[in-house]
């Protein structure tokens, strides 16, 4: 598989906005006042017998670098759960607490991190190993040009897959917080939950090779993303 990252492309010369915060310059568009990536990385990998999933190696990469690669021009990169010592580039981490809380509190500790002025967030989870930059990319301008909160990839069944997405950083703050009001604390709040009432384009996967939204909750998932990457 040709791997495609946004920083595969020519810069451009581009001018700042009001605020002083220089576009983020893409093949695909120009997008202003930054971009953010969390990645969550905890969970119990039940089904892959409690391994530690986010180090589990395709092509020779663990799948949480593979994943931290095709956010490369993020900034900040924030890592909800635990980082290797050995991670090849830097991040930020941080953890939900309790530790174990959910894919909703892992979100809302990794979006304390994320600067107020940050306009797009990528929320992925960390076991994506088909994941490429180019993928980041198409979902970047689908929010970016249509009246959407949200963009996130849908499957061959029709199924949306939410943590394979870009976000309008605003709107996902403002999700957290009104689930937040709506219940006792966040543990074990299901994403679905959390962005039902945010308006969320979905994009198919069209281009040439495996799908960017395959993740690995098994061995036999992983023993085919190891066949797709190589």
């Amino acid at each position: 598989m040709k791997r495609a990252y946004a920083g595969e492309r020519r810069s451009h010369a581009v001018d700042r906005d009001e605020r002083g915060h220089a576009p983020v310059a893409t093949g695909y568009g120009t997008y202003v006042g930054g971009f953010a990536a969390v990645v969550l990385a905890g969970g119990a990998a039940r089904r892959m017998g409690g391994a530690d999933k986010p180090t589990l190696t395709v092509a020779g990469q663990s799948m949480l670098t593979r994943v931290l690669a095709a956010v490369h021009d993020a900034d900040p990169r924030i890592v909800v759960g635990r980082v290797p010592p050995d991670l090849p580039v830097h991040v930020h981490s941080t953890s939900e607490q309790p530790p174990g809380g959910g894919p909703v509190a892992a979100t809302a500790a990794g979006l304390a991190l994320v600067p107020e002025e940050v306009t797009f967030t990528a929320l992925l989870a960390a076991d994506l190993p088909l994941l490429t930059g180019e993928a980041i990319d198409v979902l970047r301008l689908t929010v970016e040009s249509a009246p959407m909160q949200g963009a996130v990839y849908r499957d061959a069944e029709g199924r949306r897959q939410m943590l394979c997405g870009v976000w309008r950083t605003t709107a996902l703050r403002e999700a957290v917080g009104r689930l937040s009001e709506e219940r006792a604390d966040l543990h074990g709040a299901s994403v679905r939950e959390l962005m039902e009432n945010l308006r969320v384009a979905e994009v198919a996967w069209r281009r040439p090779g495996p799908p960017p939204w395959f993740d690995c909750d098994t061995d036999e998932d992983l023993r085919t993303a190891e066949e797709w990457a190589r």
